[in-house]
């Protein structure tokens, strides 16, 4: 993947709403009763149980769930001290983190403040409104001392991440590469190179698991921290030894572990070669590592390497750790945490790399064979276990130790809490992006003539997901490119009208009249209609030489699927094409159909639509759990689409007994388990989450998610055709370039799973 461009990056933060976070309410606002409960007078009612009990603050209040990411960007993202306000995206950013992976709401802090006495009287201030208090990006050895103090002095959890975040996370791996080399931590020698706020933590760390203070080499910029340097912080003083290496060379001869915590360049093969057998290079240095892994790798066979790059094996990557410390942290109302509570979920990280690796996992990341050994000492920052694997434990710790308010009866249920409250709809989309870019397609876009496609397509060679092949006038599309200044690489042009094409469109023709000779289509007609981009594109798709088509942003629906149905035509087996939509919820991906092409399906073709919708979502590596929707449950109301929706049900049960599957049932009772399990506790959907629809005709399929894309805010991706003997997706009039790469997406996961058919 590429890194984003500059523009990308501002047009990112800038577009639409500003920035990338919001405070939306929780609670009904839309009558005058409602904003008298929210505020006066109903609010009262709270603020006086509160005040005669503070705990209560937790019950009534978002404290518990609420985070501060508080920084005074003196120490930001290795770009220095550029200010609290130049700061702030990165701290919005850190928000978007907690949000995603946990579930936990953020407050971005940033503190006009250098002094030390100063930072720590406006964080105590405020502490009040939080839950935890994360402290990003604040220049050592202040960072060292504000920690200290805040800690001392607030009863909610205070964590500086870039501490104690990489620190968490190598220790784990240190712990599983010691287990692969058959090395005992107390008698290894460790060789540092860096010695800010994260290198001290880390040192800490592995001292507590067990590594001897005396085994220890330090370098800072000035050379090797020994005792014959003077005006040593008191950090650097623990470290300081009596022997003194004359440079990282003469320090890494018979070394057992490299730490790099500095910056690129002050390593290379040479030295990992003097290194001890079973070499353990941590090179976490971002983004260009204190030695590139391709050397690193050919220097020694025997090594195991991470680095903080999502582009190598064994990325040190601090999302493993913070959101789900703090997560457990805040469920049992932490008064801090402690080191039992770091050293728990080291723990719980090193144990999960040892586990069995998920399907979808291996997926997400194009690795068949993601198992425990030198390439996979952590687990992926995709693993969807990590939240039930870290809170819990950190949880645990904390109530073992001492600093929790409230305890965790039910651990089953609290994981179970977990996986509901996170929901799967961002691990879904992260998972197909990352599946995409493992094995990107050939991707015709069939209106590159547009500003829209173009964008688009640039952010899919961005992403490395496609090589777009982009139709439309050459000069047009070439100029605006030139005007965007779009990097579109090596993307190709063609123009199906030019003359250069004329070869190429008698050939197509000659295919097309010989598939539609005998449904009325004249030789000169089929020859003709290659002049039109959505017949040439899907002859591209068709004849091999590209792998998906993306069509439809400035077309109708029916003049861009009628081109693909003569070209390309149905699977094997096939009887009717069907449209589906993927709606993003926060309790994962709803999938309805027929959302686009079938206006009153029969029973039967309801059948044929499930049965398209069940392979599309197991595809997606998502088991589906169908509900056949109508006015009716099970016989309550008859009328033809209740009957229809009945007998769909009747055929699916005696023809796919293994498909889970029931109806006609209504929407609310569908989606909502309590109330199903209340009065039809029969239904083969009982403690099953539905997560697929099957509307009984077109109208009840496109009006739903277009309501609920407007109204309800939620994001949709489609339609998606289903049925189709090759990638093609037709995109909704007026898409956004967002909505255009979406589409993207599932076109090259859909092209990859056709190509193993």
């Amino acid at each position: 993947m590429q890194a984003p461009n500059k523009q990308e990056a501002l047009d990112y933060h800038s577009k639409g709403r500003k920035g990338k976070i919001e405070v939306i309410p929780t609670k009904p606002y839309s009558s005058q009763r409602d904003l008298s409960l929210a505020y006066s007078p109903g609010v009262a009612v709270p603020c006086l149980a509160i005040s005669e009990n503070p705990e209560d603050v937790y019950k009534y209040t978002a404290k518990g769930n609420l985070v501060a990411v508080i920084s005074n960007g003196t120490a930001v993202l290795g770009l220095g001290n550029i200010g609290p306000a130049a700061g702030k995206p990165v701290m919005e950013g850190k928000g978007v983190l907690f949000k995603v992976f946990a579930d936990i709401d953020v407050f971005d802090i940033e503190v006009d403040a250098n002094d030390v006495d100063l930072f720590v009287a406006t964080v105590k201030a405020i502490a009040p409104t939080f839950g935890g208090i994360n402290l990003e990006d604040i220049k050592a050895p202040e960072a060292f001392e504000i920690e200290r103090r805040l800690k001392e002095e607030l009863d909610i959890p205070v964590m500086h991440d870039d501490q104690h975040g990489t620190a968490i996370i190598s220790a784990a791996a240190l712990l599983n590469a010691l287990e692969l080399t058959t090395k005992e931590i107390k008698d290894i020698r460790v060789v540092v190179s860096g010695a800010g706020a994260a290198a001290m933590s880390c040192l800490d760390l592995y001292i507590q698991l067990g590594l001897s203070l005396k085994n220890i080499a330090v370098f800072d910029s000035h050379g090797h921290v020994n005792l014959s340097r003077e005006n040593l912080h008191e950090k650097k003083q623990r470290f300081a030894t009596k022997a003194e290496f004359s440079s990282l060379t003469h320090a890494l001869e018979g070394a057992d572990v490299f730490l790099g915590l500095s910056k690129g360049g002050l390593v290379n093969g040479d030295m990992i070669k003097g290194m001890a057998a079973d070499p353990i290079v941590f090179a976490l240095a971002n983004p260009d590592p204190e030695i590139p892994y391709a050397e690193a790798i050919a220097a020694r066979e025997d090594i195991i390497m991470a680095t903080g790059r999502s582009d190598h094996p064994n990325q040190v990557n601090n999302v493993l750790g913070f959101p789900y410390i703090f997560r457990g942290a805040l469920d049992v109302r932490a008064k801090a945490i402690n080191d039992e509570m770091k050293l728990a979920a080291v723990r719980a990280i090193a144990d999960l790399a040892k586990e069995s690796v998920p399907d979808e996992v291996s997926e997400a990341y194009d690795e068949r064979s993601l198992v425990f050994g030198r390439h996979l000492i952590i687990p992926k920052p995709l693993d969807h276990r990590l939240i039930t694997a870290i809170a819990p434990a950190v949880a645990k710790a904390a109530i073992d130790s001492g600093v929790a308010r409230h305890a965790i009866e039910d651990w089953e249920a609290y994981k179970l809490s977990l996986l509901t409250r996170l929901g799967q709809a961002t691990n879904f989309s992260r998972s197909l992006s990352d599946r995409a870019s493992k094995n990107p397609k050939r991707v015709v876009f069939a209106e590159a003539e547009h500003y829209k496609v173009l964008k688009a397509a640039e952010q899919t060679v961005a992403e490395g997901i496609a090589h777009p092949i982009l139709i439309g006038r050459r000069h047009k599309i070439e100029k605006l490119i030139e005007e965007n200044n779009l990097e579109l690489g090596s993307a190709t042009i063609i123009d199906p009208r030019s003359e250069d094409e004329a070869e190429k469109r008698k050939v197509y023709g000659k295919l097309l009249h010989e598939k539609r000779m005998r449904h009325g289509l004249t030789a000169i007609e089929a020859e003709r209609a290659m002049r039109q981009r959505n017949y040439f594109g899907a002859m591209l798709v068709e004849t091999g030489e590209a792998d998906a088509l993306v069509s439809g942003l400035t077309r109708n629906y029916p003049k861009v699927i009628r081109p693909a149905l003569q070209v390309i035509g149905k699977a094997d087996g096939v009887k009717k094409v069907a449209g589906m939509y993927i709606m993003q919820t926060k309790q994962g991906p709803m999938f309805f159909a027929d959302t686009t092409v079938n206006v009153n399906p029969t029973a039967e073709e309801i059948v044929d639509i499930t049965i398209l919708m069940a392979e599309a979502v197991r595809r997606l590596r998502i088991v589906p759990r169908i509900a056949l929707l109508s006015y009716s449950n099970f016989g309550s109301s008859k009328g033809e689409d209740a009957e229809k929706m009945a007998k769909a049900a009747e055929i699916l049960h005696r023809d796919y007994p293994d498909l889970i599957v029931d109806g006609e049932i209504q929407a609310n009772y569908a989606i909502n388990q309590d109330l199903l399990a209340e009065s039809f506790p029969f239904s083969d959907l009982h403690q099953r989450k539905v997560n697929t629809l099957i509307f009984p005709n077109l109208s009840a399929g496109n009006i739903s998610y277009k309501l609920l894309k407007e109204m309800g805010g939620l994001e949709a991706q489609g339609p998606v055709l289903l049925g189709m003997k090759k990638s093609v997706h037709i995109l909704q009039m007026g898409s956004s370039a967002k909505e255009i790469v979406d589409m993207v997406r599932l076109a090259v996961v859909d092209a990859q799973n056709k190509s193993l058919i």
